[in-house]
């Protein structure tokens, strides 16, 4: 993948950015644009995260901050290639002592104990390539630090035949172009089809724009 385009898709969360971020994402496009609220967001993840949880693509923590953990102390690690999303949300996050690491879902993970759950919110209509170009690559890294059995879950904005209202067109042609986005060319069926080219057990269900997926890690 080209360094440059992986860049512009995670060098746009600046402190500054990641400050009006929750105001713009949560409370204006995910429901108005997207169509998709927030609390569905929020919603899947209390539904699949378990005690040892691997977030990638943290952004401002906020899935994590709401969600309802099924136990009072999990272990959460923090994983972004952008320094000031993991500096903004593990310091939302700190009752829970997160650890974080500055790592490129593009390349291999870092070996270790094996996660129960991973969650990819938000982290794939960002990266660059068609989805049946990066997601196979994303889901192969990630299933490696999984325990069998273990849950993946997440969500992504998608075109192809998503519905969008003109404005929601408007922007997603506005951030692709500046590289933000790069998900011209992502379909359910591209998303379908490589989540259970890795997983077992694939659920995906679409909400205005955005494609909700779970699955389960084979063997």
């Amino acid at each position: 993948m080209d360094r440059s385009a992986i860049e512009a898709g995670y060098s746009i969360y600046s402190p500054a950015s990641l400050k009006i971020y929750n105001f713009l994402v949560h409370g204006f496009s995910n429901r108005w644009l997207w169509r998709c609220p927030t609390k569905d967001l929020v919603d899947l993840h209390s539904k699949n995260v378990a005690s040892h949880h691997l977030d990638i693509g943290v952004a401002t923590g906020i899935f994590l901050d709401q969600a309802i953990w099924p136990v009072k102390r999990p272990k959460i690690v923090l994983m972004d290639p952008n320094s000031h999303c993991l500096e903004f949300a593990a310091k939302r996050l700190a009752r829970y002592s997160p650890k974080t690491l500055e790592a490129d879902v593009f390349e291999p993970l870092p070996t270790g104990p094996r996660f129960k759950s991973v969650s990819l919110c938000y982290l794939l209509h960002c990266l660059p390539g068609a989805m049946n170009e990066k997601a196979p690559i994303v889901f192969k890294n990630v299933s490696k630090v999984m325990e069998k059995g273990g849950t993946l879950f997440g969500a992504t904005i998608l075109q192809g035949d998503a519905p969008r209202n003109f404005a929601a067109q408007r922007l997603m042609n506005i951030y692709n172009k500046k590289g933000v986005f790069s998900n011209s060319q992502d379909t359910f069926q591209d998303l379908e089809k490589a989540l259970k080219g890795t997983f077992k057990d694939v659920k995906i269900e679409r909400r205005g724009c955005v494609a909700l997926f779970e699955a389960k890690k084979k063997g």
